[in-house]
């Protein structure tokens, strides 16, 4: 209701006329009540002095309550009032309505005192004897200049205040009839002066919605029609300058939108005025709650607000490389300030440089792990082959041995350079997997026997607890087989003699997740999450043998299937090796 102009000029002229009518009806009945109090008043003090000069001298005379209580209630009858005849000491010698008997004591009575002191009292209060509200008045009676009692003339005020109630009912009644009358003309009013703003707000919603062309036609030459016509100039302008803009802005929406690269743009408070796509992914915010927040609350990086900071200071470009290890992004952010019009504004523009450095990092690795491996064996038979040459050719059991031993070494370069074909090939995807639906223990089952020599070899105990009801897996089972013999190897490799190694398995409904656990010598927290990694061996001394490249390629086999692999371990009380197959539909 209050959306409408019409209602709130109506309403407010109406509560206006309402509230001065009911504060002129307060007034009134006030100022009524007020002068036949008054009037009262007077009428009473005039009839207690009456009534006191007429008992004076019975007060002087000590006459008791037998004389002044019939005289009470004759001064009552002849004035229709009730008559209390009170002593100096506030005994009450005569009452011309109540038992006299069994009134207290009068002379601490409000009226009483105020009548000892000016000469006349006055109050109003509920009579318990009476059981209504009355007014009080009295006077002292004095014999010779001296008081020898007081005499009070009451009488009810219901009277005074009927006659306030009717006068304020009668302006109630004409007050109800007025405010309607005003609602009504007040609506008539704002109707009419409504009337041309609602057309212009109509046009205004159309302008809104898209509608460039709508127009509002003048129809008179006042105020309004002068609002009219400006509308009408202002919407022609806004439809030129719109679509100027929109041409504009989809130009740069569609650069900022395919940018590889991430834009924000700040204000010289750093509040963000634009954040593209690309920025908003690479620091992991919302690009709608981003805008209008500080560059702070968005970036959520010191080196990138310090970059800023320094640009602001310094008045020029800032680039510095800024890496984000929580969510593995390394970036070259460059700020440079902007003026337009006056105002000044910064650019930050953020490059994605993690995909380079990481094929960096990881080529840089792969040269210096490969050469470490490929030297333990080279410097080997390299040695040797001098050994032999030296004369060692000459001594055929020693001969033999070193021959034995090249052959050991040539093995392993062999299996190195086979993994890493294997590994390339499984990276590539140019290993087609055979999928099809196949039971965990077809997976589980052979390289556990095939290595339960080995496990029985090396005191262990090899377990495996796998529950009756596990659905099929959808897999390659001779990869998945390659999987679990890289894990269990690994497993008995790194457990002591009397430990145990337990295969166990825990289906789902989506996927079917495998483990292998061990009580072994455990993985140090900070080598855990590089244990995938080609070449990445816990043991730094190499002294346990292997390539480093098992975990690798089940990792690669696992991730082609469809699921994941991990782990969790305590040094020194063991790890337990998990990956997660799709369930065969």
């Amino acid at each position: 209701m209050f959306r409408s102009i019409r209602w709130r000029i109506a309403i407010p002229y109406g509560a206006l006329i309402l509230l001065i009518m009911l504060g002129l009806t307060a007034y009134l009945s006030g100022l009524v009540r007020q002068a036949y109090l008054a009037s009262l008043e007077a009428q009473l003090g005039a009839e207690a002095r009456l009534t006191a000069d007429g008992t004076a001298p019975l007060l002087a005379s000590r006459a008791g309550p037998e004389t002044l209580d019939p005289l009470a209630k004759h001064w009552a009858g002849l004035l229709g009032t009730r008559v209390t005849i009170i002593g100096s000491d506030g005994t009450v010698l005569g009452e011309s309505h109540a038992n006299r008997p069994q009134m207290d004591n009068h002379l601490r009575r409000p009226e009483v005192q105020q009548a000892l002191a000016t000469g006349q009292g006055k109050t109003i209060r509920f009579s318990q004897t009476e059981g209504y509200k009355m007014m009080y008045v009295a006077v002292p009676a004095r014999s010779a200049s001296q008081v020898v009692g007081i005499v009070r003339v009451a009488l009810s005020i219901a009277q005074v205040e009927a006659q306030v109630g009717a006068l304020r009912q009668a302006i109630l009644g004409a007050m109800l009839p007025a405010t309607l009358v005003a609602i009504l003309l007040a609506l008539f009013i704002a109707e009419r002066t409504a009337r041309p703003v609602h057309w212009l707000t109509q046009v205004a919603q159309r302008l809104a919605r898209g509608d460039l062309g709508a127009r509002l036609v003048p129809t008179t030459r006042d105020e309004v029609g002068q609002l009219t016509r400006a509308f009408n100039a202002m919407a022609d302008h806004l439809q030129e300058q719109v679509t100027t803009l929109a041409t504009e802005r989809g130009r740069l929406a569609g650069v900022l939108e395919h940018m590889a690269d991430g834009v924000i743009i700040t204000d010289s408070e750093g509040q963000v005025q634009l954040i593209n796509p690309a920025a908003a992914r690479l620091l992991g915010t919302d690009q709608v709650d981003a805008l209008g927040r500080s560059l702070a609350q968005v970036v959520r990086r010191y080196q990138l607000i310090d970059l800023w900071q320094r640009s602001r200071e310094r008045g020029d470009e800032q680039a510095q490389a800024v890496e984000i290890e929580q969510r593995g992004l390394f970036l070259q952010a460059i700020v440079t300030p902007l003026r337009e019009d006056g105002r000044r504004g910064y650019l930050l523009i953020l490059q994605d440089l993690t995909r380079l450095r990481r094929l960096e990092t990881v080529r840089r690795d792969f040269v210096s792990n490969i050469s470490h491996e490929l030297r333990t064996p080279l410097a080997s038979i390299k040695a040797l082959v001098d050994t032999l040459r030296d004369g060692a050719l000459a001594d055929p059991p020693a001969a033999q041995h070193f021959l034995d031993r090249m052959e050991v070494e040539v093995d392993a370069l062999t299996q190195m350079v086979q993994e890493l074909l294997e590994l390339s090939r499984i990276e590539s995807g140019q290993v087609p997997l055979s999928l099809r639906a196949v039971a965990v223990a077809d997976v589980v089952g052979p390289p556990v026997e095939r290595l339960r020599p080995q496990a029985e070899r090396a005191g262990l105990i090899l377990a495996v607890d796998l529950p009756s009801d596990l659905p099929l897996v959808l897999g390659d089972a001779e990869r998945l087989q390659q999987v679990m013999t890289n894990l269990v190897h690994n497993a008995v490799k790194f457990t002591p003699a009397g430990g145990q190694v337990t295969i166990s398995a825990q289906g789902g409904p989506d996927e079917v997740v495998i483990s292998v656990r061990d009580t072994g010598v455990g993985i140090p927290p900070a080598d855990l999450p590089r244990i995938f990694e080609r070449f990445y061996k816990v043991d730094r001394a190499r002294s346990r043998g292997g390539t480093g490249l098992g975990l690798a390629i089940a990792k690669h086999i696992v991730q082609a299937h469809g699921g994941r692999i991990w782990a969790e371990s305590r040094e020194g009380k063991g790890s337990t090796f998990y990956f997660s197959l799709p369930v065969a539909s």
